[in-house]
C-alpha cells in the first residue's frame, strides 16, 4: 500500500466511510478494439456499465468486493474524457473479466466526485473490497492504462494473457456481442500481431459483416510461417466458397433442373455452394452427401472433396461438421 493517492480523503455513502489507499500487485494486463457496430450483451457487454448517484452504492460499493471496479468520471464537454473513455473501454473489455467500468457523468450526478475530492476529469478511481484504492487523472496512453489495470486486477486464474484474451473474445461473440470480440482481437493484435486465432477471428468477423477485402487484408499480415495455420485456412476457405458461389447465380434455376432431373448432381453440387454461401449449412452437407451416395466416383469424387473443403471453412467443431462427418463416415465405411 501506499499514502501517495491524488484522491487522498475520505469518502461517505450510505453513513460509512471508505479510507483511501493503494494497493499495487497483479498481472500483465491485456488490450482491446475495432469497429462492426455496437451490440451490448453477454459477458464482455456486462463490464462496462453507467451508473447514477442512487445506484453507485450497488454498482461500486458492492459490486467491488466482488472483483476490481474502476470508475471514470466524466462529462459531455470534456475533451480529454472524449479520448480517454474510449481507450478504458478497450482496455477493460480485453481484461476478460478482471476488472469492471463503471462511468459517471459529473455534470448530471457531482456529489460523489465532489466527496472524493476530484478537482479535474477525467479521473479513475479504483475501487476493491467497498474503499478506493487507486486512480489516475487525465487521459494517460493506453499503455499506461493496461498498467493500470495490471495493478488492481489480479492474475487472469495463471491463464496466459493471450490466451484469457482469446477466450473472452469467444464467449463475447458466442453471446452474439460481435462488437466486444472485435476490440479484442484487435488489441490483441496491437500487442502479439502474429497471433494467428486473432487473426482469424477478426478476419471472420469482418467477413460476415461484409467487409471481404478487410478480410483479405487482414489475412495477407499472417507471417509467412503460419499462413497455413487452421484458423487462417478456414478463413481463406470460407472467403473462397463465398466468391464461387456468387458466380453460379440463382438456386431457383438448379432446384428446378432437379425437380426434373434428380440426378443432376452438377446442379446438386452448385445448389449446395449456394446454401453454404447463405449459411444453410446441413443442407449443402446433405446435397454433397446425397451426390457421395449416388455416384461416388462423380466428378473425381468432387463432392467429398467439397464436403470436406466445407468441414475446413466451417471449423472442425461446428455442429454442422460434425453432424455432416457422421454422415460421411456411415456413407464410406457402411
Amino acid at each position: 500500500m501506499s499514502d501517495n493517492n491524488p484522491f487522498g480523503g475520505s469518502f461517505g455513502n450510505n453513513g460509512g466511510q471508505y479510507a483511501t489507499t493503494v494497493q499495487y500487485g497483479g498481472t500483465e494486463a491485456a488490450p482491446a478494439k475495432t469497429a462492426l457496430g455496437n451490440a451490448p450483451a453477454g459477458p464482455a457487454g456486462d463490464v462496462i456499465k453507467d451508473t447514477t448517484t442512487a445506484a453507485f452504492a450497488a454498482d461500486v460499493i458492492q459490486e467491488s468486493r466482488r472483483q476490481p471496479v474502476l470508475v471514470d468520471f466524466w462529462a459531455p464537454w470534456c475533451g480529454p474524457c472524449k479520448q480517454l473513455t474510449p481507450q478504458l473501454e478497450k482496455a477493460v473489455k480485453a481484461a476478460g473479466g478482471r476488472v469492471k467500468l463503471v462511468k459517471m457523468n459529473i455534470d448530471d450526478h457531482p456529489s460523489i466526485a465532489g466527496q472524493l475530492g476530484i478537482q479535474s476529469i477525467p479521473a479513475v478511481i479504483a475501487f476493491k473490497d467497498g474503499q478506493p484504492v487507486d486512480g489516475f487523472m487525465g487521459a494517460i496512453p493506453e499503455s499506461q492504462i493496461n498498467e493500470f489495470i495490471t495493478k488492481v486486477g489480479g492474475k487472469g486464474n495463471g491463464v496466459p494473457p493471450v490466451a484469457e484474451a482469446l477466450a473472452a473474445a469467444t464467449e463475447a461473440r458466442d453471446a452474439g456481442d460481435m462488437q466486444a470480440a472485435a476490440d479484442i482481437y484487435d488489441a490483441i493484435l496491437a500487442q502479439a500481431p502474429e497471433t494467428v486465432e486473432a487473426i482469424g477471428g477478426l478476419g471472420d468477423l469482418l467477413f460476415e459483416a461484409g467487409d471481404t477485402e478487410g478480410a483479405e487484408a487482414l489475412l495477407a499480415t499472417a507471417p509467412e510461417a503460419k499462413k497455413d495455420a487452421p484458423p487462417l485456412a478456414a478463413l481463406r476457405a470460407k472467403i473462397a466458397l463465398a466468391a464461387q458461389a456468387a458466380a453460379l447465380g440463382n438456386p431457383a434455376e438448379f432446384e428446378q433442373r432437379l425437380a426434373e432431373n434428380p440426378r443432376d448432381h452438377q446442379a446438386r453440387f452448385d445448389l449446395a455452394m449456394i446454401q453454404n454461401a447463405k449459411g444453410d449449412r446441413t443442407a449443402a452437407a446433405d446435397n454433397l452427401l446425397a451426390i457421395i451416395k449416388a455416384d461416388r466416383s462423380w466428378n473425381e469424387d468432387g463432392a467429398r472433396a467439397q464436403l470436406l473443403q466445407f468441414f475446413e471453412a466451417w471449423g472442425m467443431t461446428d455442429e454442422a461438421t460434425l453432424a455432416a462427418r457422421r454422415k460421411l463416415s456411415a456413407l464410406l465405411f457402411s
